[in-house]
């Protein structure tokens, strides 16, 4: 054991473990933006978590956050935490898709992001029939048209979070005729594959499932590990889904939105 006696020594260890924090971890500086502000909690004694969950120097309560996991048992308790600290709480359900592919991808073998051109162009029957449109790396250029269609989007925190995910994880889409955007998927920092989008006149012709089977292609062959949670009532895209490959898992998938009250949305 090393002790250290001085403030310079001190202030040397501190640097030094700053840098080893997750970027994640450093973006959770804007009190109210919920997208970054993310947790995702499993605990196999839900009923024991009450101390990390009452633990402010894990979880920033003053903060707009959501939490996310697996076990809709974890709401009881984070309800209880979150009135403790004067916080309303939101909770969603949504289903939990993966895909066979996703099964075999082997954790001990790193993932590389690479680029999009790197996996090559499989010979595909879509492109074949329609020349007109071509597979992409969604350029960041684009985040606007992502942001001005997406549920949660259409501001400037949501823009900023868009831009970060679409710059540095595995996002794709179609080229229309024009040589813009038709159909979109991202991908954010828990490798949740979402805010997939179709323009309204190119929907219900398997576009978002092509372009969800060729994304899947290029994270496999990166072994970049995937899932998509879609809401209950989405029917579009548990159709979208389905006809890409992937099934429904017999867990949920769980979102605890929580607002402090100086921070409750209007």
């Amino acid at each position: 054991m090393i002790l250290l006696n001085n403030s310079q020594k001190l202030l040397a260890l501190y640097k030094s473990l700053a840098r080893s924090i997750p970027v994640s971890l450093k973006e959770m500086t804007d009190d109210m933006d919920s997208s970054t502000n993310i947790y995702h909690i499993f605990s196999k004694e839900p009923q024991k978590s009450q101390d990390v969950l009452k633990n402010c120097e894990i979880i920033n309560w003053k903060q707009r956050l959501r939490i996310q996991g697996l076990q809709e048992s974890l709401g009881e308790e984070i309800r209880a935490a979150a009135f403790s600290n004067s916080v309303k709480v939101e909770h969603s359900r949504a289903g939990l898709f993966i895909t066979e592919d996703f099964l075999k991808l082997h954790a001990s073998n790193k993932s590389k992001l690479g680029s999009w051109a790197e996996t090559g162009q499989p010979d595909d029957e879509f492109e074949r029939k329609t020349p007109n449109f071509n597979y992409a790396q969604l350029d960041i250029s684009y985040s606007g048209l992502v942001n001005d269609n997406w549920k949660r989007g259409k501001n400037e925190r949501s823009l900023r979070y868009i831009k970060r995910c679409i710059e540095v994880l595995p996002a794709a889409c179609v080229l229309g005729p024009e040589g813009t955007p038709i159909s979109w998927i991202t991908m954010d920092p828990s490798c949740e594959v979402g805010m997939g989008y179709c323009m309204e006149k190119y929907r219900k012709k398997g576009n978002m499932a092509q372009l969800l089977v060729r994304h899947q292609k290029y994270l496999c062959q990166k072994n970049i590990p995937f899932y998509v949670s879609v809401l209950e009532d989405n029917k579009d895209s548990r159709r979208s889904v389905g006809l890409a490959g992937y099934f429904e898992a017999p867990c949920e998938w769980h979102q605890w939105t929580c607002y402090p009250q100086n921070l409750v949305p209007f």
